[in-house]
Order: structure tokens, then sequence, then C-alpha cells
């Protein structure tokens, strides 16, 4: 990898610059592809320039994300750029390696308008030797994107570098994008990007540490620190739910009804109910919200403990928000009494229960913005 400086001022990016010999790349730093063709890349052929360029940058919002910072990188004389990275494939269980020969900024458009242009080779195991996982079907698509012996070798010391870092950090997802040739026929990684598992990052108290929370919302900050897994949308419904599959089959079921979810969230196998009311305090903050939709169906998650924290978040919060809860499984009849006695009632039937949440939603539209034509007479208000 090429060394680099950040700096989070257009002066500072101009030291920089002048510290690396003048002529540098000056690369946006924020948590998302495509800074290349969003402007967040610029060469700059002198120290004046890296000053107007860092400028430039430092101003700017790439997909959604502000730019606090820049890396000041010398600029390198580039041969021929390469593609090479290793993923997780959940559908095939196994790490794919990705080779390509048409590596740099335009690697989106080759998956999707030439894909065999991309190589794709599955290692089985992610318990084997660096020297066992690239093994002669790895090297072999590595020898047909780079053809020259030299840039071979090369390639295959970097593959199994980077099935290491992989292996070793838990990440799902080691990328060299673009991974070019330069003088002297030596491979040199300009630009690379690695994706951690947060359901790792336990056994990773050293990653863990240099978590950037500034890439996060407020609300998505604080849930982490609950325990909770939480991302914002832009819809009107809220979930809790207990469950990545269940929660994503909740929104699709939204959606296919004519509604718009407000957030993924999953309260996970605790059933805490501190921690119902931290995931209520979180959606009751958008003020899109329009309806809370519980859905739970109980394993390790207990439903009278769900029930229990909802009816204190009510108490404790004092929110009128209307709620649809369902609750199945472990003492699922003993939440719903709880609820019940509270004057809410719970449903068994998850698809009754997104119905009740749109039409809920819909109702709660028109009252909002003053237009009651057509407002159904039997609104639900599962908890008002």
């Amino acid at each position: 990898m090429a060394p680099g400086l950040v700096a989070d001022t257009a002066a500072a990016a101009a030291d920089a610059a002048q510290s690396l010999g003048g002529r540098v790349v000056v690369k946006a730093q924020v948590l998302t592809g495509g800074r290349g063709k969003a402007g967040g890349v610029r060469l700059a052929m002198s120290v004046a320039e890296a000053e107007s360029a860092a400028r430039d940058i430092l101003a700017m919002h790439i997909k959604g994300l502000r730019v606090d910072s820049v890396l000041v990188v010398p600029a390198l004389d580039i041969q021929a750029e390469y593609y090479v990275s290793l993923t997780v494939d959940r559908g095939a269980k196994a790490i794919a390696c990705c080779v390509s020969a048409s590596g740099g900024v335009d690697i989106e458009t080759v998956a999707q308008q030439t894909p065999d242009e991309i190589q794709t080779v599955h290692i089985a195991s992610p318990d084997l030797a660096a020297e066992d996982a690239v093994d002669d079907r790895v090297v072999s698509a590595l020898r047909r994107a780079f053809r020259e012996p030299e840039l071979v070798d090369q390639a295959t010391t970097i593959a199994q570098a980077m099935y290491r870092l992989m292996v070793d950090t838990d990440a799902s997802l080691v990328e060299i994008n673009p991974l070019v040739v330069i003088e002297g026929n030596k491979l040199i990684a300009a630009d690379a990007k690695i994706v951690l598992d947060d359901n790792a990052l336990f056994k990773h108290p050293e990653l863990e540490a240099i978590r950037n929370d500034e890439e996060s919302s407020p609300d998505e900050i604080e849930a982490h620190k609950a325990g909770l897994s939480y991302v914002k949308l832009d819809g009107s419904i809220g979930c809790m739910v207990n469950g990545a599959g269940l929660a994503m089959a909740t929104m699709d079921s939204i959606q296919l009804l004519g509604g718009s979810p407000a957030n993924f969230l999953d309260v996970g196998g605790s059933s805490a109910p501190r921690k119902v009311i931290d995931a209520v305090r979180i959606l009751l903050r958008n003020e899109e919200l329009r309806v809370i939709l519980v859905n739970i169906f109980g394993g390790l998650t207990r439903c009278d403990d769900i029930a229990r924290g909802l009816l204190m978040a009510r108490e404790e919060l004092k929110t009128d928000i209307p709620m649809v809860v369902r609750l199945v499984g472990t003492n699922d009849e003993e939440g719903r009494a709880l609820l019940s006695g509270a004057g809410i009632a719970a449903l068994t039937n998850m698809t009754e229960a997104v119905e009740q949440a749109v039409a809920c939603a819909v109702a709660c539209d028109r009252i909002c913005t003053g237009d009651f034509r057509d407002c159904p007479p039997d609104r639900p208000t599962a908890s008002t």
C-alpha cells in the first residue's frame, strides 16, 4: 500500500502534499464506495492544487455522509489496474475469491455488463492455512488475469495476505481496487477496503476501539450501546422484531401490503424489559413515525417480558403513538394477558398485524395532513 497522511483541513493537506513530494492524490475519507465518481478523489500536481482539492472535498457530502478528513497519498504512474477481493458467499457457504483484469472505478459496471470478466473461485473452509486456501484454482484465476509470471507471483502473495487478514479479523470483505502495476512491474494496492462483521467484534477489542461513531447516526450509536441492531429507513411504520430474518420478513410484508417501514430494529434473543424501553425510545425519535409494529416470535425471547417492557415504555415515555402487537411463542398467553389487561389487543397472526399497522399508518397520515376523506371508522388503536 502506498504511504499516506490524513488531513482534516486544507492547510494540513498542503503540508502533507509537501512532505510527499507535491504530486499527490487527495481522497475523501468516508465509509462508502463510489468516492471517485462523486468527485471525492482528485489528482493534484502541486502543493497548491492539493490544498485546493482538499478544500473542495472537505466541503462535500458523499451519499449523505459529510467528508471530515482526506487521505493524501503519492500519485502513482499506473500502467494497469486489477481487482482482487475475498468475500463471504452465503449461498455457497464459502469464501469467494474474485479476480478481474478490469479493476478501477468501473468495476460495478463490469460486474453488471460483462460479468465474465470477473472470475470467482470458492474457498470451502476458513480453517485452511493461507498457502492451502490460495490453491491451484485460485492461482489459475490469478494467472488468467495477470498473465506475466512476475505479476502472478506477487498477486499470489497478496491474495494469501488478504486471506489471513480476513480470517484473523472475521471480516466479511477484504478488497483491493485497484491493485495497480507501477514502474518496475511492481504491484501496489492503490485503494483497499475491509468490512468487519459487527457480530464478531467482541473477539477483537482492538478493532472495536477504532470504531468511528461519526459515521453513525445518534440513534444507531445508542442502539449499539443498548445491544440493539437498528437501521433508520424512510417509512412511517416503526418495527420492533426479534431476529434479523423475521425483521426482514416483517419489512417485506409491510411493503407488500402497501406500507413503508421506518426502520430495521432487532431486539435479539434477550427479552429484558429495559431493552424494549430503549427500543421504543429510539423509535419515537423519528418524526415520521405513525405506528409501532411489534412482531415477536418467542424462543429465547419471552413474550411476557416483551409485554412488560411495552407497558413500562408506554408509562415511562408517555407516548400516544399507536402500537400493533403480535406475540407468539414462549409465554405468549401470559404476554397477551398482560397487554389485554392494559387495553392492548395482541394478535397471533403476523399478516393480520401487518395489515392493521399499515391501515393505522394510512389513517394517521390522513389526520396529520388534515385529509379525513375515506378515513376508516375502525382505525386500529391497539395502544393509545
